[in-house]
């Protein structure tokens, strides 16, 4: 009985191409583009110097303005200051990507742990608007009903 190579390969290929479609650090990576717009009441606060936090490093931007960050499973700390305003804060949640739970099915406890460990299983809102003045702790979710990636601030 021959061993067909060329069906293995292909066999193992496909294996493989099957393990790692749930893998978060491979269909997202470890890094999020966010942007940041500070506000006071219903207006629009330019020009506020933020500066963003979370376990994975620290970030500067003028508000409205983007970065780069690293994401990860703890907050994401944003503190925004500006003369004449009070200043305004927000600890923002991460929330598990969809990719974690293919990952789960697919790559095992060892993918699992690379991307819980790297922050590429997490997620942040693209948009997070800071509110001078106040202290708040912003929630992202995918719940069913709500809709893509809902934010919901509160009092903290």
């Amino acid at each position: 009985m021959a061993i067909n190579f060329r069906l293995v390969f292909i066999m193992l290929v496909s294996l493989a191409s099957l393990q790692l479609s749930g893998c978060a650090s491979i269909t997202g990576g470890t890094q999020q583009s966010v942007s940041v717009e500070t506000r006071k009441d219903a207006v629009a606060v330019t020009g506020a110097e933020c500066e963003i936090t979370n376990a994975k490093g620290k970030w500067f931007i003028a508000s409205p303005g983007s970065t780069q960050i690293q994401r990860s499973h703890d907050p994401l700390l944003i503190t925004c200051k500006k003369p004449d305003y009070e200043v305004g804060r927000a600890s923002v949640e991460s929330v598990a990507r969809a990719g974690m739970a293919g990952n789960f099915l697919f790559g095992g406890l060892i993918g699992v742990a690379i991307d819980h460990s790297s922050g590429a299983a997490y997620d942040y809102p693209n948009l997070i608007q800071v509110s001078m003045g106040q202290s708040n702790v912003i929630s992202y979710n995918y719940e069913k009903g709500a809709a893509p990636g809902s934010v919901t601030v509160k009092p903290s």
